[in-house]
């Protein structure tokens, strides 16, 4: 079943353009999205083919069977209220039933969960966004060598400047190109984290396992030390600081592999450091939210369209974007706290309306 399966069976009961250009933002390179509702012929519905969603490859057509939207519209989730909520220009094809959906009998205080707590999550992916653009992680991965630091002189030295230009003294001979740190042997300090002794063997006939046992390595190794041994120096290993780099390590190169690169290369075009087409978006979906709380309704056509589409171009700082978006958080917060919207959507009389609708396609 495709749509125009749907079409050719008079299935759809509401199409419209929906996307920038329903809500005033498109450009001339703005797509025409289109979304829409169906109801299932009457032997799918009630035998074992139901399908709640169909869509076109690229995902910029979808329709809703009308039960997946009524299912939807209970939970406030934003992009099917605003099908609803389709500017009358915008609408294509409208079958009266749709007109028993009230926008009023699913608008809920849930909103500020599903429209600002979404966007929410979007001003986090901005920010984890501009973090990674301000700081780009090296391809070679460093290892927890880099981790390591000698005590010395009432301060520190990074382990592999310390290997590399240890004097030869106290009997330990150091090669043209220092110590190695596979010749290196580690025994806990009691009493502390991270801190250990370090020991070192030439000729490598104690067995020493090294200050880790390969690049790979997540943890240093510890050695057995035989008695009357004496360590060179004292080390401590920042697990912690290694934990989270290679947390951030594998996060931003995941990002860079799954990146859209040129959507990426716009952003770095305008220089701005955020993904501006998405917090225009963000910013868009905290004022819809706003408005609920303000107006009791949902009318989706912006007033600003300048001002979201210089968003958009990335002609505002982070930091401007981010302080708008944290003033509309404030202001839904507060139009939250005394609005009379219900509480919750009411799932009996809605689903009264999707059997009525129902009844009336099937005839029963």
């Amino acid at each position: 079943m495709d749509i125009s399966y749907l079409k050719s069976r008079n299935l759809i009961l509401f199409e419209a353009i929906s996307g920038s250009r329903s809500f005033g933002l498109a450009t001339e390179n703005s797509d025409t999205d289109i979304k829409g509702v169906y109801h299932l012929p009457k032997e799918d519905f009630f035998g074992l083919n139901y399908i709640p969603q169909i869509s076109n490859e690229t995902n910029d057509i979808t329709y809703y069977e009308i039960a997946r939207l009524v299912e939807l519209l209970q939970k406030n989730n934003p992009n099917i209220l605003e099908i609803l909520a389709s500017p009358e220009d915008c609408i294509q094809h409208k079958n009266s039933l749709m007109d028993l959906l009230k926008p009023e009998d699913f608008l809920s205080k849930l909103c500020k969960d599903t429209f600002a707590g979404y966007a929410i999550s979007q001003i986090k992916k901005a920010k984890g966004l501009n973090k990674k653009i301000l700081n780009p992680i090296e391809k070679e991965r460093k290892s927890i060598l880099d981790f390591c630091y000698i005590l010395e002189n009432n301060g520190s030295v990074p382990l592999k400047k310390w290997l590399q230009e240890f004097p030869s003294s106290g009997g330990v001979s150091a090669g043209r190109g220092g110590l190695l740190q596979e010749k290196c042997g580690l025994v806990n300090i009691d009493n502390t984290k991270g801190m250990f002794a370090v020991f070192y063997n030439e000729s490598g006939d104690l067995g020493y396992k090294g200050i880790i046992q390969n690049e790979e390595a997540n943890q240093v190794s510890l050695s057995s030390i035989p008695k009357g041994e004496k360590s060179v120096a004292f080390m401590f290993c920042n697990l912690d600081a290694y934990s989270t780099y290679c947390k951030d390590y594998r996060e931003y190169w995941k990002w860079v592999s799954e990146r859209n690169d040129d959507r990426y290369n716009v952003n770095q075009n305008h220089g701005q450091n955020y993904d501006s087409k998405n917090m225009m978006h963000t910013i868009r979906l905290l004022q819809s939210c706003e408005q609920i709380f303000k107006t009791n309704s949902l009318n989706i056509l912006v007033e600003n369209r300048d001002e979201l589409l210089d968003i958009k171009a990335g002609n505002w700082s982070y930091e401007a974007v981010m302080g708008k978006a944290e003033t509309l958080i404030k202001s839904i917060e507060h139009y939250h706290s005394i609005s009379k919207l219900q509480e919750t959507p009411n799932l009996e009389k809605t689903t009264k309306i999707l059997v009525e609708i129902r009844n009336s396609l099937y005839n029963i």
